[in-house]
């Protein structure tokens, strides 16, 4: 069995608002984070994701629950496991005037880090021949990679990473995306929390869906995936109401989507593919329905109001480094 770098049982947090209002931010949470590769602690704006990083670095108490990092109990024993974290939880503090190398030179200094170091986390996070440049020229990208740079001086077992692609344009959250594929794949362990269901799936081998503070689903992302719309077929045909209703008289559950037909029923597609023959209705389109996590995150949800818990996870929290 692999080891369980991230634990929590129980974990709760409340607190109440300067109005007098009881707000129960984390919810019971259990959360388990297998060591190596990327798991996403995912959730909309206000789930719970930034307190549940904060209780477990010792930025915030818990209420109540158990928590456990590299299997020592912590806040209790944080001291001794710290130095096998790097996380990017806040806006991070560089020179503007300094260079990329610069600050992260001093910082290796200041923490007692080999200079070696400094040549390793940049290439790590791909600013090698950028790092001469000053720290305020940087794009939010290449910050946002420089801040990752920084946790990595002290070569971590576990990188915490609190939505680190907030902001980005599309180039710069694929940048990150790949940068966090590939520190996964060297063996760091890596949270990492965001609210961009469809963009973490393409990174993260398995995941941990909270709402309002609540675990809504856990697992492998293969496994969560398949195990949801399986049964979904999309159907193209030149007269979708006269085949919507003929599938309908036959058991399945038919809703239109932009001229086709999204069905769920028993059976294989082959026979929908039958039905509509036997009608003189003849498809052109039998693709099955992929789920993402996105489409399994609004189905778990259904029903459920969920609303921003906390304001600490409602801003943009993201770069600094500890």
């Amino acid at each position: 069995m692999s080891e369980t770098v991230i634990e929590t049982i129980g974990l709760r947090k409340e607190f109440r608002t300067r109005r007098g209002r009881h707000i129960v931010a984390v919810h019971d949470l259990d959360l388990a984070v297998p060591a190596g590769g990327v798991h996403g602690f995912l959730g909309p704006n206000g789930s719970g994701k930034t307190t549940t990083i904060r209780m477990l670095l010792g930025l915030a108490r818990a209420s109540k629950g158990q928590m456990r990092l590299f299997g020592r109990p912590v806040p209790e024993h944080l001291p001794e496991v710290i130095g096998r974290i790097g996380a990017v939880v806040e806006q991070p503090k560089f020179v503007p005037t300094f260079t990329g190398r610069k600050n992260l030179t001093l910082l290796a200094r200041t923490g007692g880090v080999p200079s070696t170091r400094v040549d390793a986390a940049l290439a790590q996070v791909g600013l090698t021949g950028l790092d001469k440049e000053r720290f305020r020229g940087y794009s939010l990208g290449m910050k946002q990679r420089l801040a990752i740079a920084a946790t990595l001086l002290k070569n971590p077992d576990l990188l915490i990473l609190d939505e680190p692609t907030n902001g980005l344009d599309p180039a710069g959250i694929r940048d990150i995306r790949d940068m966090i594929r590939g520190l996964g794949e060297s063996g760091v362990t890596v949270l990492l929390s965001s609210h961009i269901l469809a963009e973490v799936q393409q990174v993260c081998d398995s995941v941990s869906i909270i709402g309002n503070g609540r675990l809504l689903a856990a697992g492998k992302v293969d496994e969560l995936v398949s195990g949801h719309g399986g049964g979904t077929t999309r159907v193209g045909i030149s007269d979708p109401g006269a085949a919507a209703d003929h599938l309908v008289r036959a058991g399945y559950s038919v809703t239109r989507d932009n001229g086709h037909l999204l069905v769920d029923g028993p059976g294989r597609a082959d026979q929908i593919t039958r039905i509509l023959a036997a009608k003189e209705l003849y498809v052109h389109e039998l693709t099955p329905v992929r789920a993402d996590l996105e489409s399994i995150f609004l189905e778990l949800t259904k029903g459920e109001a969920l609303q921003a818990s906390t304001p600490s996870d409602a801003g943009t929290t993201t770069g600094g480094a500890a």
